[in-house]
């Protein structure tokens, strides 16, 4: 049985749309999703290093999930907030439910480990455990120690004079007990600094590794000469994440900036710690760090799992994925390069990471260096470090043009890295706005104004991605250009919202968050009711990263009671439960991991004919059903009307989506995701995506 089956078994038969069972937890969805993740580790027709990957990024995923979804819960439980949560759960029980779920994780990531060492060992990957190993190896290993270990290293004991050290969050450390002279006791700590790798490689054109502790611990000595070891443990602190700023602060940006120092001071809300750990120490620790039992987590092998990637990123043994070479679209080549031209022709949607993420940068080196182009306003949540967007911006204001970016400092874990890019935009001369104080603004636009033939025509970009090089090359997402009036005046109405709190009105085409967005939605669920009642074709495919709105979801429920055939696709979080009689019985859930992280979001209506039509409503949407991309986020909702891209999108790639039964998993109504059963041919969409080329962007247009 697994972690969630244990919370989640229940007698579906009886759930009515007024009963909070008909919600699955959110927090335990999101576990169940990094449950998922897990095994593909486990998919032994994966190259062992791509196994290894999936382990690593489970780790990693854990980690946010801490620091993040359970430093808030925690955070409830101590401002005694009594509020339940949709499923009817208190903060207590969350925490319960989740605490056990997280421990049964880590210790799943354990044995994974376990299987996963024996068979790197098979292709020769060797990470060497054993103490006789060690000693094969040790003229090596103190080696290693000596030039690259020791001189970062700061070793630390504890007593009246040297009081208990900060530990920041994530860190890694060895707690050392010692006997001195005159039998003399010593407690000391030495903290991994957060640059110092968790591997090394002992041989450079071998791939034999060992743990960087191991190396410590062998070397102890040189760092207390004068000391007998008697016990160690090795820990990992976990704080709380969450970022707090003054709202009505003069200066935003030193607002974040002060916030950002107080973050590494959070509280800490777990303790990982190896199973091994004597007693004596382990209490010590827990009494320093205040820490209770109950957030005590005891873990066999591997404290920091997604350090596991640098054995992949130091493997000479190529077990990898056949490297895949996106495509770059040839409409645009067709055009010797020339952006504005292709587009003005006809729209394009470029799916990454497929097609080259190369096509979002390329247009926008292209405005920057026009001398046509007049303005170019960006929104950035995210992007890379020496990001190619930044630097397409500052080349843009050097070059003369007016260039107005949005930069949302709220980006969770990249609110450094974008203070920096505001600073380095604004030096160029670039105009910077930080958006809301209350709202994120989540949507991906471009917009460029150009003139042409004494008038100015805009081009406009819609992603449903980040404007992130990096991730573009394994999230799947989508990028629409057009230069459609309509378009590209809502943009620019949005920009306005943005910019200058004027709300927009008369929007032609674009539904947007926090105004409209959601009316839209529940207004094309609403439609497929009526048509269903009229005998109409209805019927919704939906494919987001998560589904977790509670009005959404039973405007979902209510349409499956009318008879709509619902197919949902949802990567990650999912709180409603599908095939239940008299609720759900209507509604069908999976989710697709595999090769590429699955990130675009789409939204389909019948809207009265057999789908996959022509005739259907076909939407992107930076948005996922959550509440927060509802109400507190600026997203966009953006209709595809050009005949090419809806037939991409909707034939091309969701019917591949839904037909996939390599990497997808079935939800069931007990909330239990299950691998799909092949029936007849198999197929996987990734492969697909990888062998075909896309429609809008395959060439000159017939005339």
């Amino acid at each position: 049985m697994s972690i969630r089956n244990k919370v989640f078994s229940e007698n579906t038969t009886i759930i009515g749309i007024k009963s909070n069972k008909r919600f699955i937890n959110r927090e335990l969805s999101w576990l169940s999703f990094n449950e998922r993740v897990l095994n593909e580790a486990r998919n032994e027709e994966y190259p062992i290093l791509e196994r290894l990957r999936f382990l690593s990024i489970s780790g990693n995923n854990l980690d946010e999930f801490h620091i993040v979804r359970v430093a808030g819960i925690t955070r409830q439980i101590k401002g005694k907030v009594k509020s339940i949560s949709a499923d009817g759960r208190t903060p207590e029980q969350q925490l319960e439910d989740v605490t056990n779920s997280l421990k049964s994780l880590l210790y799943e990531q354990q044995v994974m480990w376990s299987e996963l060492h024996d068979s790197l060992l098979e292709k020769n990957i060797i990470v060497i455990q054993k103490k006789e190993d060690f000693q094969k190896y040790i003229k090596e290993i103190n080696e290693i120690f000596i030039k690259e270990i020791f001189p970062v290293l700061t070793p630390m004991a504890v007593d009246p004079a040297h009081p208990f050290p900060f530990l920041p969050n994530l860190s890694s450390t060895i707690i050392l007990s010692f006997k001195g002279l005159k039998s003399k006791k010593l407690i000391a700590l030495v903290t991994f600094p957060p640059n110092l790798e968790r591997f090394f490689k002992i041989f450079p054109d071998r791939d034999l590794f060992i743990k960087t502790k191991d190396i410590i611990l062998l070397n102890i000595r040189k760092l207390f000469p004068s000391y007998q070891l008697l016990e160690s443990a090795f820990i990992r602190v976990i704080r709380d994440g969450d970022i707090e700023f003054e709202e009505e602060a003069e200066d935003l940006m030193v607002s974040f900036e002060n916030a950002l120092k107080k973050r590494r001071l959070g509280s800490v809300i777990g303790l990982y710690v190896e199973e091994k750990a004597g007693e004596k120490l382990l209490n010590f620790v827990k009494k320093k760090l205040n820490i209770i039992d109950s957030k005590l987590f005891k873990i066999k092998s591997i404290l920091d799992i997604e350090s596991l990637v640098e054995i992949i990123e130091g493997s000479r043994s190529g077990e990898l994925f056949k490297k895949f070479i996106p495509r770059f679209p040839k409409r645009i080549m067709d055009h010797e390069g020339d952006f504005f031209a292709a587009i003005r022709e006809k729209e394009i949607v470029v799916h990454h990471p497929f097609e080259s993420f190369d096509v979002v940068v390329r247009f926008l080196n292209q405005a920057a260096n026009d001398p046509s182009v007049i303005s170019i306003k960006q929104t950035l949540y995210r992007t890379s470090a020496n990001s190619p967007i930044v630097q397409a911006l500052i080349e843009a204001a050097n070059n003369g043009k007016s260039v107005t970016a949005i930069i949302e400092l709220k980006a969770r874990f990249d609110e450094e890295k974008n203070i920096q890019w505001a600073k380095d935009l604004e030096k160029a001369g670039v105009q910077i706005v930080y958006g809301f104080l209350k709202w994120k603004t989540h949507a991906k636009i471009s917009l460029v104004a150009r003139k042409e033939r004494n008038t100015i025509r805009s081009y406009v970009h819609f992603g449903t991605g980040n404007y992130h090089p990096i991730t573009a090359k394994v999230y799947t997402d989508l990028s629409y250009f057009s230069s459609n009036k309509d378009l590209c005046e809502d943009a620019g109405k949005i920009f306005n919202f943005i910019t200058g709190y004027a709300h927009p009105e008369n929007m032609k085409l674009v539904s947007f968050s926090p105004i409209t967005l959601r009316g839209k939605l529940k207004s094309l669920i609403n439609q497929e009711i009526e048509n269903k009642k009229k005998n109409l074709f209805s019927e919704i495919w939906i494919k987001v990263n998560s589904l977790i709105d509670s009005e959404i979801i039973d405007d979902l429920y209510r349409a499956s009671n009318s008879g709509v055939k619902i197919q949902l696709i949802v990567r990650g979080i999912c709180g409603l439960k599908p095939g239940i009689k008299g609720l759900s019985e209507n509604i069908k859930v999976k989710s697709i991991i595999g090769r590429f992280l699955e990130h675009s979001r789409v939204y389909c209506f019948a809207n009265g004919f057999e789908m996959p039509s022509r005739k259907n409503k076909v939407f992107i949407s930076s948005a996922d059903l959550m509440t927060r991309n509802l109400d507190r986020r600026v997203e966009t909702f953006i209709p595809i009307m050009n005949e090419t891209i809806h037939e991409q999108i909707l034939d091309q790639i969701i019917v591949s989506y839904i037909k996939d039964n390599i990497q997808s998993s079935e939800l069931d109504s007990l909330g239990e995701y299950h691998k799909t059963n092949i029936n007849g041919r198999i197929f996987s969409a990734h492969d697909f995506f990888m062998n075909n080329q896309s429609l809008s962007g395959r060439g000159i247009i017939k005339k």
